[in-house]
């Protein structure tokens, strides 16, 4: 009983192992592993090639599948361009179980001793992440070498032998068995790494181990399958194809199993090579089979699976995707993408204060304050998806840009909110009152208004690109409309004073209206802030003091 427990904690070492690798790789590397995949789309080798580099960073095609699967998702890549990719993917996992297969066990405790020493030192750093990968990379070779202590005591029971000798020899059943374990698993690798070392111990036959490896292939493909079962159609193509290609190689590998053993047999002295080698072998064929059908297979995934009907109102949150998450950098754009559609729904707000202030549309208003519930339902959605990334496993660039989003998200539902209670003050104390501003009045809403749509526009630029001149621009901006305000508030005096009938009526409404777009505008400009301060370009002066100023109003 002790021997099994030793045996099941080293199985669980490795795969944790694998665990911290992959995700340290992403960690260290993620922008720059987007980039890279983003970059080889154009031709279907070098998009082979990417994934096999990728892969062989990250230790999981699964993360890889899920990374290129959001980029399907998103339009940004056709699925026969991520199918090749993944083709790569598969052979630089099998490529990285080769190396593992050699005895590093000298490498080991120095691994794990570098690995602990840097992330004790910089835990949330850069020098931390790369330290975490290191821990990983040797609790992968312990974990090895206590799978081959614990497999010896196991090997040498007249049971656990009688056991194994018993079971049928079914390569289908084998295959059903190595998927299982790789989806429990979690890691295709560790399952092959495990199963080359049982057998070379003698506890599996070798022709039970080839059947294992092509059921952790299949398991592979599962395993992306089932982590995107609730994402969009456009997300589910790439996991759909890959475990396609991956099932037509197994049928195929099947009647030329016998054969491949015995020629490993004939060239390959040691069982454990054995096996790593087939599992090579297998995707090695499996690239070079099917590179060519990527396109084909990519056009018929996307008739299965086609676009949804898009939804006009646009309530829903369209870019959180929830296997992002496991890429911070590619969570953080997806947050941000999301952002920018808040904003859109912001605008639309603000684009039709206009049309009910000038027709004195009952049903556009109450059409847009409903609106409102939405930004805050995206706001909501945004917020909860961010908390969902840890700040420490982010680059410092990233964490900037996390702040960036949550403030910029916090300003477009303040707009939000201040542009519901426009719409209100305006049916109550003027449509419902049939009541009209002057015409001097209304060309000078008109003209705040356009600046506001403009100034807005800029705004979600500066977000996206983030241009210190844009920035710069914005926040001159801020300065302009206050001064506007002002001009426009004494003009309205003077038409009281001329005793305007119309400027009387609608006085409080007026003064009030000017007022609450001054805000918008606060919100608006205040956006260029981080952008500025990060740059270097915000001093200590009076636009500090405005930032505070706009913070401390935000707050209240």
């Amino acid at each position: 009983m002790l021997h099994l427990l030793n045996l099941l904690a080293a199985i669980a070492l490795l795969v944790w192992g694998t665990h911290m690798v992959r995700t340290g790789m992403l960690r260290v590397f993620g922008e720059n592993l987007r980039r890279v995949l983003a970059a080889s789309f154009a031709n279907r080798f070098k998009s082979l090639l990417a994934g096999l580099g990728v892969t062989s960073l990250v230790q999981s095609s699964t993360a890889t599948c899920l990374i290129v699967a959001s980029f399907v998702g998103k339009g940004l890549v056709g699925t026969g361009a991520a199918l090749a990719v993944m083709l790569g993917a598969d052979v630089g996992t099998a490529l990285m179980v080769v190396v593992y297969s050699f005895d590093l066990s000298w490498l080991s405790p120095l691994l794990i001793f570098s690995g602990v020493v840097l992330f004790v030192a910089r835990q949330n750093g850069g020098a931390g992440r790369v330290g975490r990968v290191l821990i990983g990379l040797g609790l992968i070779t312990l974990a090895l070498q206590l799978i081959v202590g614990a497999t010896k005591p196991l090997t040498e029971s007249p049971a656990v032998r009688a056991l194994l000798l018993a079971l049928p020899n079914e390569v289908l059943l084998d295959i059903i068995v190595g998927a299982v374990l790789t989806v429990l698993c979690y890691s295709s690798l560790a399952v092959v790494l495990l199963t080359a070392t049982l057998a070379a111990s003698g506890m599996l036959p070798a022709g039970v181990a080839l059947g294992l490896v092509l059921g952790a292939n299949l398991g592979g493909g599962l395993l992306a399958m089932v982590a995107t079962a609730g994402d969009t159609p456009q997300v589910r193509r790439l996991p759909l194809g890959n475990l396609i290609f991956k099932t037509a190689g197994a049928l195929l590998a099947i009647p030329l199993l016998p054969h491949a053993h015995v020629l490993l047999q004939q060239w390959v002295p040691s069982v454990h090579q054995q096996v790593v080698l087939f599992h090579l072998g297998f995707n090695l064929l499996l690239a070079a089979t099917f590179i060519g059908l990527t396109g084909r297979l990519g056009r018929q995934v996307e008739r299965w699976l086609p676009d949804p009907p898009q939804h006009a109102d646009g309530t829903r949150p369209r870019h959180l995707d929830p296997v992002a998450l496991a890429t911070p950098s590619l969570a953080i754009s997806c947050a941000a993408r999301e952002a920018l559609h808040q904003a859109d729904m912001v605008e639309t707000m603000l684009r039709g204060v206009l049309p009910v202030i000038r027709d004195n549309d009952l049903e556009l208003a109450g059409r847009l304050r409903r609106m409102d519930d939405t930004v805050d339902d995206l706001y909501s959605a945004i917020k909860f998806y961010l908390t969902q990334i840890s700040r420490e496993e982010l680059s410092d660039r990233e964490g900037r840009r996390w702040t960036d989003i949550v403030s910029f998200t916090i300003n477009m539902e303040q707009i939000g909110d201040i542009i519901e209670r426009v719409l209100q003050d305006v049916e109550d104390k003027k449509i419902r009152k049939g009541r009209s501003f002057s015409e001097a009045g209304m060309a000078e809403i008109n003209h705040l208004h356009e600046r506001l749509l403009a100034n807005l526009r800029l705004a979600m630029s500066v977000f996206l690109d983030g241009h210190v001149r844009d920035a710069q621009k914005l926040l001159e901006e801020k300065a302009r409309f206050r001064d506007l305000e002002h001009e426009y508030a004494a003009n309205h005096i003077a038409r009281l004073q001329d005793n305007t009938a119309q400027s009387i009526e609608t006085s409080s409404l007026h003064l009030d209206l000017i007022s609450e777009l001054k805000r918008i505008n606060s919100h608006i400009c205040s956006i260029a802030y981080p952008i500025l301060e990060s740059a270097g370009a915000l001093s200590d002066t009076r636009l500090r003091h405005s930032q505070l100023a706009a913070l401390d109003e935000a707050r209240h």
